[in-house]
């Protein structure tokens, strides 16, 4: 999807903070951050949401959550000290239909989120 803003972050048409790329996923600091340290985590295939990923994409989604612990370290977060998040839709804060995830640190983070 040529639109899509992660995508055209994917294609450098957008400059981003990179942090991590792999073949098929890639991280990236969020411009609006919401946590001292707060990275984008999304796969080089679009796909708009986890609501319109299918039994295809399940390797791809596990490559996601797995990339997490190893983009800790690499940015010397403690590595079993972060917040995963991914929203699923306008009323579940999406704003980019783009699957993401959110990895979220840097201060004591509080449940339930809001």
């Amino acid at each position: 999807m040529s639109e899509c803003i992660f995508c055209r972050i994917i294609r450098r048409e957008i400059p981003a903070q990179f942090v991590y790329e792999d073949e098929q996923v890639v991280a990236f600091r969020d411009i609006n951050p919401v946590a001292p340290t707060h990275i984008l985590i999304i796969p080089r295939e679009h796909i708009a949401s986890v609501a319109e990923a299918t039994p295809e994409h399940q390797a791809l989604l596990g490559q996601i959550l797995l990339a997490a612990p190893r983009i800790a370290e690499k940015i010397g977060i403690e590595k079993d000290n972060f917040r995963l998040v991914i929203n699923t839709g306008a009323d579940a804060g999406q704003t980019v239909f783009h699957i993401h995830v959110h990895l979220l640190a840097g201060r004591a983070l509080a449940w339930p989120p809001g």
